[in-house]
């Protein structure tokens, strides 16, 4: 890595773990006023309309993320709506063989979850709250013990990152389908293959909340940003 990628990357890791804790003060600050923009919804799956007084109300039925089961780096069954019921979600698909773009993406996450780590010097904690997600594109190659040599090669916290591997198909079809992330119909011979850079933000209702570009530092720090959001919604829903 050149000396200006290491200076770029260090100055991220600085803006997202130093500057995104006084982010959750400001936003709890403006929130209680209501005048800051959500994340919006993607993937509309219907508009349902209902008479109200005479008049026809539409409501747009946005996707929601289906109870999907993987296997995780330490051989442990995770289901994305059981297994983290309640937790907001960071997804990308990564292959542990990739030379460049899987190894950036990777680092980009692990920045997230610097981020939001808990520290007992900060009032807000939101480890428990979020949870990370990557997803092998290549099941037949990265096995459970291939995702946890690589987990373990960039240090990340396996209580809240999971590399999931499982049948290529159902990935395939979560990773094109339910989250949207290709046009291409694929198939099912050895030649389909996805290979993204997005990294998909879902919140606590499984509804998709946010897209990425995983190799772009300020989208990194905009989806910190988003994640914080997310949170503050999530605490205000409950108290409501």
């Amino acid at each position: 890595m050149s000396t200006s990628k290491k200076s770029n990357k260090f100055w991220l890791g600085i803006a997202v773990a130093v500057v995104l804790p006084l982010s959750f003060y400001v936003i709890a600050k403006v929130l209680k006023k209501d005048h800051i923009k959500m994340p919006g919804h993607y993937i509309s799956e219907k508009i349902e309309g209902k008479l109200l007084d005479g008049q026809m109300h539409y409501d747009t039925i946005f996707h929601r993320i289906p109870d999907l089961t993987f296997t995780n780096q330490l051989g442990e069954k995770v289901s994305l709506n059981t297994s983290l019921s309640g937790k907001i979600l960071v997804v990308d698909f990564i292959f542990t063989h990739c030379p460049t773009t899987c190894p950036t993406l990777t680092e980009n996450m692990k920045l997230l979850q610097r981020a939001f780590r808990k520290d007992p010097k900060k009032e807000t904690d939101m480890s428990n709250e979020l949870h990370l997600l990557s997803i092998t594109v290549d099941p037949t190659r990265d096995s459970v013990q291939a995702l946890r040599k690589f987990a373990d090669r960039f240090g990340v916290d396996h209580d809240h990152w999971d590399f999931l591997t499982g049948d290529k198909s159902t990935i395939y079809n979560f990773a094109r389908h339910d989250l949207g992330l290709s046009a291409a119909a694929g198939g099912e011979g050895t030649d389909d293959f996805i290979h993204t850079e997005k990294i998909v933000l879902i919140d606590a209702d499984r509804y998709i909340r946010g897209y990425y570009n995983g190799l772009d530092s300020l989208d990194i720090s905009r989806c910190a940003y988003e994640i914080s959001l997310l949170s503050m919604e999530k605490k205000r829903q409950i108290k409501n």
